[in-house]
């Protein structure tokens, strides 16, 4: 054989590892992507002051197969009737009451306190709900035409930035309705933030 037929195989050959190199490489990717984690994009700054726009981060899709959400995680998910993502932190589980009042955030349930109980006879069993990730200045106030949730079987999220909210404390709109859903469902859950990238690398 000659030497041009020979470096002609060769050629072929490369390639051919090459390619399949490349669709290895390619359904990894997917696979990691579609059930392991994948990066997001902070859009808004409604996260403010522990997530801004631009943002790099790392969501993962375990969590929501084998264990169960925990109050102040942060999460991303697609709400009812919206198309694209939000990033929010779970501030109420299931069979809790959420309610508002003075500038300060309530949970009532009938679990034994965490964080020392509001002592009042129409507050029983409800305590102040303690948010160190934010400042001391930002506070909340019910400022969408309601000042109490149940929530049931999901999961009740607010943003950071109290100031600019379309959450689940305004029903992820500009106001509570009578049919509005203001709880996220598990399967619209897209999973959890645990890494933001850029612009500091910060685990959560």
């Amino acid at each position: 054989m000659s030497s041009f037929r020979k470096k002609h195989k060769n050629f072929w050959a490369e390639v051919f590892d090459l390619l399949v190199f490349l669709i290895l490489v390619f359904w990894i990717v997917l696979f990691i992507r579609l059930f392991i984690a994948t990066p997001y994009t902070v859009i808004w700054s409604s996260m403010a002051p522990n997530f801004y726009q631009k943002d790099r981060i790392i969501v993962e899709k375990i969590t929501q197969r084998f264990w169960n959400f925990e109050r102040w995680d942060v999460i991303v998910f697609v709400a009812q009737w919206k198309t694209s993502p939000y990033i929010k932190r779970i501030i109420w589980l299931p069979w809790e009451t959420v309610k508002f009042q003075d500038w300060n955030v309530y949970i009532c349930s009938d679990n034994t306190p965490q964080w020392g109980a509001v002592k009042d006879s129409e507050w029983n069993n409800c305590e102040i709900l303690p948010e160190s990730y934010l400042p001391e200045w930002l506070k909340t106030n019910a400022t969408c035409g309601k000042d109490e949730f149940k929530v049931e079987w999901w999961f009740f999220v607010m943003w950071d930035n109290r100031w600019r909210t379309t959450d689940s404390l305004c029903c992820f709109g500009i106001e509570c309705y009578e049919w509005a859903n203001y709880m996220v469902r598990m399967q619209d859950l897209i999973g959890k933030v645990r890494v933001r990238l850029y612009p500091k690398y910060t685990k959560f």
